[in-house]
């Protein structure tokens, strides 16, 4: 049954292959633009990408020429050739800027970027990019329908990066490199000030402070725990009655202590 199920999938591939071969062999050129369609209808975008890219230039400039250049880049998008599809849906908005699908487009365009943007671990530029275009296609189109699904993305994208940035607080902080990860953590407040986690990265950056204090040598532990103290009146200015409070009121009686007995260590050198 398998290869009796083998056998006929090759007939199949091979008839449509055999069909397709006396479709490009065609010199009649609107047979080949119909077949084109009926291919791109069928989700053969493949078979119709080709038919596409070789009448691309006969037909530039005529009134088919619109219709034809938009379908040929959604195969690109089909196929899942990302830069291909980014590229072509760009360059139909400059050919085509008065189009009824330009808009469409300039968010295709945007949205392919988003399809190649990778694990929060790997780098983020096409993250980056999909925010940045999204943002111009919200602003140059505040009526559009699709503005739900663009503040969707970008909302998704900015969650990335955001994710990409806690891992490498993370690591600074893993790692011991405790200054390192207090700049990451703030730096993490800043870039994403609504962030729900936002009492959470601050916890994180009087921790850093903290250890970075007690790591330090004698003569700059006062002052660096002394840093601790701001970043906590800071939490609890920012962040009154919160569940973290008292954790980090545990952080200012330390400090407060450390700093403490490094006075009475230094009034009993002076005596």
């Amino acid at each position: 049954m398998r290869l009796f199920s083998f056998i006929l999938i090759l007939a199949v591939t091979f008839s449509s292959c055999s069909k397709f071969a006396k479709v490009q062999k065609s010199t009649d050129y609107d047979y080949k633009l119909r077949m084109a369609e009926k291919y791109y209808v069928a989700k053969k975008y493949n078979f119709a990408q080709q038919l596409y890219e070789e009448l691309f230039p006969i037909y530039k400039g005529q009134p088919q020429f619109e219709d034809l250049f938009y379908k040929y880049a959604y195969c690109s998008y089909y196929l899942k050739d990302w830069l291909q599809a980014e590229n072509l849906f760009k360059q139909f908005t400059e050919v085509f800027p008065t189009s009824q699908k330009a808009e469409e487009m300039e968010y295709m365009r945007a949205y392919t970027y988003y399809r190649q943007s990778p694990k929060a671990e790997l780098d983020q530029t096409n993250t980056q990019k999909t925010i940045g275009l999204m943002q111009t296609f919200i602003n140059t189109h505040p009526g559009s329908p699709r503005l739900k699904e663009a503040n969707d993305i970008i909302d998704a994208s900015r969650r990335k990066l955001e994710v990409k940035e806690v891992k490498s607080a993370e690591l600074y902080f893993n790692m011991g490199h405790y200054l390192a990860a207090a700049i990451a953590y703030t730096s993490l407040m800043n870039n994403f000030p609504d962030s729900e986690k936002s009492e959470q990265y601050k916890l994180q950056v009087i921790k850093s402070y903290y250890l970075y204090a007690r790591n330090s040598i004698d003569e700059k532990k006062a002052e660096r725990y002394e840093k601790v103290l701001s970043e906590v009146n800071d939490f609890t200015d920012r962040f009154p009655d919160n569940a973290l409070t008292k954790e980090v009121e545990r952080y200012r009686n330390l400090s407060q202590s450390n700093i403490k007995d490094i006075q009475n260590e230094q009034a009993k050198k002076t005596d």
